[in-house]
């Protein structure tokens, strides 16, 4: 039976078969050097997952690379059978040829990540209903309170969260994103931001993450799913 997994057991799952759980999802990045092997991958990723393609994967394919991402659309969540498609997706990826690459590989900008929109908000129920309208989102599957995030019915966008204030902060903004990254990449990425003019404005929820702001005091949280439960 399909089941739920905690943050530490879906990274356990599957970090030997080339994958990295990121913001409640597996990922990986196979580079593959034309569009069309990009292609190719993707549909050989379908095929083998079968009817549960649908249910369970993304792929976003361009020049050079596949993104492989997995999560369970019934739970919003890593699953046991995420974990099973990981694996036979690995192993596809392995007879044709290529491998995974969860890290930063061989002239690789950067590893997998998910962006999320973290907007501060004194009364989140009340403004929530705006960000829904303007930016096109919905909810997320099993959430649908006042105060849920938001995602992207595509898959294409930023999630948007809402973090609770206990007063009014003019003096600081009111957005921020947030960064989520592989747990061992966390530091790496940090020393680049701060080697980039940035600072650390607070590291007290480490490892679930940093808090740092730019030259202008612009802040940007580097999150991972360390520190969140067992």
């Amino acid at each position: 039976m399909e089941q739920t997994l905690s943050r530490r057991e879906a990274s356990e799952a599957v970090q030997d078969h080339g994958w990295r759980y990121v913001l409640g999802t597996l990922q990986t990045s196979v580079p593959v050097g034309t569009l069309a092997r990009a292609v190719g991958l993707a549909a050989d990723a379908v095929a083998v997952c079968g009817d549960d393609a649908d249910r369970h994967l993304r792929v976003d394919v361009r020049a050079g690379l596949a993104v492989f991402t997995l999560q369970s659309s019934d739970h919003a969540a890593v699953t046991t059978r995420d974990v099973e498609l990981a694996r036979r997706i690995s192993a596809t990826v392995g007879e044709s040829g290529f491998l995974p690459e969860p890290g930063p590989g061989a002239g690789a900008p950067r590893s997998v990540q998910l962006l999320e929109i973290a907007i501060d908000a004194l009364d989140i129920a009340g403004i929530r209903p705006f960000w829904k309208a303007v930016s096109g989102y919905t909810d997320e599957a099993g959430a649908e309170g006042p105060e849920d995030p938001l995602v992207d019915p595509v898959g294409q966008g930023p999630a948007i969260w809402f973090q609770q204030m206990d007063r009014a902060r003019p003096q600081r903004n009111r957005i921020h994103i947030d960064i989520s990254v592989p747990h061992d990449e966390a530091p790496r990425r940090i020393e680049a931001a701060l080697a980039a003019g940035g600072r650390l404005v607070s590291a007290t929820r480490a490892p679930a993450f940093w808090v740092l702001a730019d030259p202008e005091g612009n802040e940007a949280c580097v999150t991972t799913w360390q520190g969140r439960d067992g």
